[in-house]
This record gives C-alpha cells, sequence and structure tokens, in this order.
C-alpha cells in the first residue's frame, strides 16, 4: 500500500517510521508526571524540586539540543542525526528504567532530554520533506493526533506500571526502539529534492520576520493552555473533585488538542483566513468557562476540550507556515525554532502565572483561566487585523 504525497507516493512503511518519530517526542518528562507524588514517598529525602525536575530538565535540554539540531540540518545528514537522537533517547530510558536512585534518573532524564532535543525538529521536518500542499497539512494535523495520543496513552499506561513496581512506569520511554527499528526504511525512500510546493519559495535566508512573529504567536498560546495542565487539579479540589477527575479532565484536554488533526483540512478549507480567529475565539472561550465559579466537572470538561480543540487547529498550522515560509534546505531550522518555544514556555509558565496571581493580588485558582482566556479573545481581536492584511497583499 502506498501513500500520496503531493510530489508521488511512498510506502506505507515509510509513512509508519515518519509518525513514530511523532509519537516519542513529547515523552520526557511529562510521560512520568502521573507518578511524581509517588517518587516523593519513595525518596522521602528528596526534596520537591528535585522530584520535579525528573519533569522539568529533559525540558531544558531540549531547547538547545533542538537548536543544534536545527543548525546542523543545513549540511549534516538528517538520518544519522535521527539514528544518534533515537538511540541516546532509547538508552537514557532503558537506564531510567533500570536505576534505582534519584540522582540516576536526574542525570539520565537530561540526558534524555539531549536525545529528545536532537529528533524533534526532525519529527516535523521529514513531513515537510516528504508531503508538499494540502497532502503536507493532512500529515502534519496526524503528527500532532499521533504526538497527542501517545502522551494520554503513556501517562495513562505509566500510573498502570507504576502500581506493579515504580520503576517499572519508566518503560514508556522504551518506545523509541520501534523508531530505531524503523529508520532504515527512510534511508532507503529519500524524498524527491524538489519540493514542488503550492507556494514557491525562492528565498536564500530565513525570513526572520515571519520566524520571529510565529514564535511569539505559539509561545503565548502555548502559555494560555498550559494553565489547563497545572492548575486544573487545583480547582477540580475547589470543586470537591478528587485527582482522578482532575486526570481525567487534563486527558479530555489532550484529546481535544488531537482530535482536529485528522480533519485539518476541511478545518482550514470551511474557515480560510478566519482559522486562527476561531479558533483563538474557541480557545478563549474554553479557558473562560473553566474560571466560572462553583466549578463541575461537566463545566471543566467542556472548557477543557474547548481550549483543546481551538490549539489543536493553530499548533500544526503554525509548524506548516514555519516550514513552508523557508527555504527547503532552512526548513528544519525555523521549525527548530519555532518548537523550541514549546518548551520555553512550559519552563516559565508555572512562573509567569504566579507573577500575575501576585501582581492582580489574587489566590484564587481560577483567575489563572480568566486572565489566559482573555488574552486569547485579545489574540482573536488581533487575528482579524492580520488576516485582512494578508488579504490585502495579496489582492
Amino acid at each position: 500500500m502506498n501513500v500520496k504525497t503531493g510530489k508521488g507516493e511512498i510506502s506505507l512503511v515509510v509513512l509508519v517510521a515518519i509518525m513514530s518519530v511523532s509519537a516519542i517526542v513529547s515523552l520526557p518528562g511529562l510521560a512520568i508526571s502521573p507518578i511524581l507524588d509517588d517518587l516523593d514517598k519513595i525518596f522521602p529525602r528528596a526534596s520537591e524540586l528535585e522530584v520535579e525536575m525528573l519533569e522539568s530538565l529533559p525540558s531544558l535540554m531540549i531547547i538547545p539540543f533542538m537548536l543544534f539540531a536545527g543548525g546542523w540540518s543545513i549540511r549534516g545528514n538528517k538520518i544519522r542525526l535521527l539514528v544518534v537522537g533515537t538511540t541516546i533517547f532509547l538508552l537514557s530510558g532503558i537506564g531510567s528504567l533500570l536505576a534505582r536512585s534519584l540522582i540516576e534518573l536526574i542525570v539520565l532524564g537530561a540526558i534524555m532530554g539531549v536525545g529528545a532535543g536532537l529528533i524533534i525538529p526532525l519529527s516535523t521536518s521529514l513531513i515537510v520533506d516528504y508531503f508538499v500542499g494540502e497532502y503536507r497539512v493532512k500529515q502534519l494535523g496526524i503528527s500532532s493526533a499521533i504526538n497527542n495520543l501517545t502522551l494520554v496513552i503513556a501517562t495513562s499506561l505509566t500510573g498502570y506500571l507504576a502500581d506493579i513496581k515504580w520503576y517499572y512506569a519508566f518503560a514508556v520511554y522504551l518506545l523509541p526502539a520501534i523508531t530505531l527499528i524503523l529508520i532504515p526504511a527512510l534511508s532507503h525512500a529519500k524524498p524527491d529534492e524538489a519540493r514542488n510546493d503550492d507556494v514557491v519559495n525562492d528565498a536564500k535566508t530565513l525570513n526572520i520576520r515571519v520566524v520571529l512573529s510565529l514564535m511569539l504567536f505559539y509561545f503565548v498560546i502555548t502559555y494560555c493552555t498550559l494553565v489547563v495542565t497545572f492548575n486544573t487539579s487545583y480547582i477540580a479540589a475547589d470543586g470537591g473533585m478528587n485527582s482522578s477527575d482532575a486526570g481525567l479532565l487534563i486527558s479530555l484536554f489532550f484529546l481535544a488538542i488531537m482530535a482536529p488533526g485528522f480533519v485539518l483540512n476541511g478545518i482550514k478549507r470551511m474557515l480560510g483566513s478566519a482559522t486562527n480567529f476561531w479558533s483563538l475565539v474557541v480557545m478563549g472561550s474554553g479557558l473562560i468557562i473553566m474560571s466560572l465559579e462553583d466549578p463541575k466537572f461537566s463545566t471543566l470538561a467542556l472548557g477543557a476540550i474547548l481550549t483543546g480543540l481551538g490549539y489543536g487547529v493553530m499548533q500544526p498550522l503554525i509548524y506548516d507556515r514555519a516550514a513552508t515560509s523557508s527555504p527547503p534546505n532552512l526548513s528544519t531550522l525555523a521549525l527548530s525554532l519555532v518548537m523550541a518555544v514549546n518548551y520555553l514556555a512550559i519552563l516559565v509558565a508555572p512562573f509567569i502565572i504566579d507573577g500575575i496571581d501576585s501582581l492582580f493580588h489574587t489566590t484564587n485558582h481560577a483567575f489563572a483561566f480568566l486572565f489566559n482566556g482573555i488574552v486569547g479573545l485579545v489574540l482573536a481581536i488581533g487575528a482579524i487585523f492580520v488576516g485582512r492584511g494578508s488579504k490585502a497583499q495579496t489582492s
């Protein structure tokens, strides 16, 4: 069975190999977040900061090595970089499964961040290399969906495995073994050199203005939605719900991010230049719904789903814009710059949320949702003018 790319066909095995990279890139740190409280009990002498480093340190290491991968891709061999990054990822995962001390886990988590950083830009860059036009947008949407679905499954599996033996939870970090097995398929099916894209890019350098604007936009919307993962447990508790309810709400959020990926072309055709506007309206409305007083599970679930749906439309389209606004040999570098702000947002979001609470002198957990929802709606208004400007330039 072959898959159309817009400039030919590739085998299904090659597509699975490409998507296997997308499936593993969000695992470092986040996959074991459900057992952080258990690790506090397993390592009672460790500080809360040391335990939290298992989740945050991989993201810190990912950022510089993403940028290194982007620079390497200009002249280096992407497949070789993919092999090196995936191997580092897998070996650190094996080490984490065998580790029995918190220090070992922290060091291995940092090494895992190195491996993940090397392959994260490639997860999208490979799609850009093989696919063009609507075929590319479709596969970017599916890639985003697979990424989030894997994260949902991995976090659920982590809790189940930890109930058997706490260190079994780290078995989810063995998934890169599948990617390593499939990489030879990519070596034997190189993409056509010509992009044959719907927009021919004659530039020889990065469009810095476009890349910077995408970085800023992606950072803001990612920060806004991260309040769902960081603060949902608090507002769920305020509403008399337990941690299982909070976990389910966060899972609904990730599933909602995943859903638009399967129908992204249809959404883009239906909304056209207003895609960002309506996505921001849906995202902002969802966050505001989650901020309402006297939270109920149904209300929070609706808000989480709307927030995820809005974000899930914009994320792959940002990647598409970053890649296609750059010449083919610089697309991976552009993607690495834009994708890096996702991990920067993860690192700084808790500090921004705390800073805003301090600025407005509030301890209300719902305030962060309200504030970020308003930010989303303000961005939506700005998107109207950006859309009009784009139409004016093309008319």
